[in-house]
C-alpha cells in the first residue's frame, strides 16, 4: 500500500529494492535445509556482477542492478546491506555496537536507497533528509525486533537487543526499548513532513502503520508478546490508509 501510495514514475525502482532486500533476507531467514552461507556468498557475487554487467538473467538482480546504476546507489549502502545479512547467519546475541551496525545495514540503508530515488540527481536535499530517513528505518527495524521476538528466538536463535535476557524480560526492559522507538519515530517525523508531494503520502502510511503496530504492542505484557506476533488488520490498513490520504491532502502533518 505504501509503495503504491508513492508517484507511479518511483515505483517500478522501489519495488526492485523490495525485491533484492527481500530475497537476501529469505536466504537467512527460512531457506533452513541448505547452505546459507554459500547462497548468500553466491548471491553476493551476482549481485555485484549484475551491477558491474548492467544486466543479469535472475530478474530479481537484474531489477536491482538498473536501479543502482540508474540512481546512482552508493555501493556502500549495499555492502552494509549485506554485511547485515552475513551477520544474520552467525550472530546470536548483539553488543551495542554490533546492533547499531546491524540496524544500519539491515534498514536504514534501504531507506537511503529510497531516498536516492526520490532524490535522484537532488544531492543537496539527499543530505538534508538523510538523518531523518535513517531514524525512520531504525524505527522501523526496532518494531520488527519486537514483533518477532517470539519466531527470532525460537526459530533462529537470535536476540537483537543488547544486554536483554527474556528469561527476565519485564516492564521495564520493554519500556526502555519502546521508548528508544519512539524517539527514533519523533526525530524522523519532521524529515517525513518535509519530502516532496510525490513522495510523501506512501512514507507517511508505512509511518503510521509502524506506529499502529508499535501502539498494539504497548498495550500488551512483556510474556504476551514473547507468544504473539502482532499485527495489523486489513480493516485498520484501510483506515490508516483513509486518515493518510485527507491529512496529507489537507496539509494536517
Amino acid at each position: 500500500m505504501g509503495v503504491r501510495a508513492v508517484d507511479k514514475k518511483y515505483r517500478r525502482a522501489i519495488y526492485a529494492i523490495y525485491g533484492f532486500v527481500r530475497f537476501a533476507d529469505e536466504i537467512v531467514d527460512t531457506f533452513h535445509d541448505q547452505d546459507k552461507e554459500t547462497l548468500l556468498r553466491d548471491f553476493s557475487k551476482q549481485t555485484y556482477d549484475a551491477i558491474n554487467n548492467k544486466m543479469s538473467t535472475n530478474p530479481i538482480l537484474h531489477g536491482f542492478q538498473w536501479v543502482v546504476n540508474s540512481y546512482r546507489i552508493d555501493r556502500e549502502l549495499i555492502d552494509a546491506f549485506l554485511y547485515s545479512m552475513e551477520m544474520d547467519l552467525y550472530k546470536k546475541e548483539y553488543s551495542q555496537e554490533e546492533y547499531r551496525r546491524y540496524i544500519y545495514g539491515s534498514a536504514e540503508v534501504v531507506g537511503l536507497m529510497c531516498l536516492r530515488v526520490f532524490y535522484d540527481g537532488k544531492d543537496d536535499e539527499y543530505r538534508r533528509l538523510l538523518p531523518a530517513a535513517r531514524k525512520l528505518g531504525e524505527a522501523f527495524q526496532k518494531v520488527n525486533f519486537l514483533r518477532d521476538i517470539r519466531s527470532d528466538i525460537k526459530e533462529r536463535g537470535r536476540v537483537y537487543f543488547p544486554d536483554l535476557d527474556l528469561q527476565h524480560f519485564g516492564l521495564e526492559d520493554k519500556g526502555r526499548i519502546e521508548q528508544e522507538i519512539r524517539d527514533d519515530f519523533q526525530s524522523a517525523f519532521p524529515g517525513i513532513k518535509s519530502l516532496k508531494k510525490e513522495a510523501r503520502l506512501g512514507v507517511y502510511l508505512a509511518y503510521r502503520y509502524y506506529l499502529e503496530l508499535l501502539r498494539k504492542i504497548q498495550h500488551a505484557g512483556p510474556r504476551q508478546v514473547q507468544k504473539q506476533r502482532f499485527r495489523v488488520s486489513n480493516t485498520k490498513k484501510m483506515i490508516l490508509l483513509f486518515k493518510s490520504y485527507l491529512r496529507n491532502k489537507m496539509g494536517w502533518l
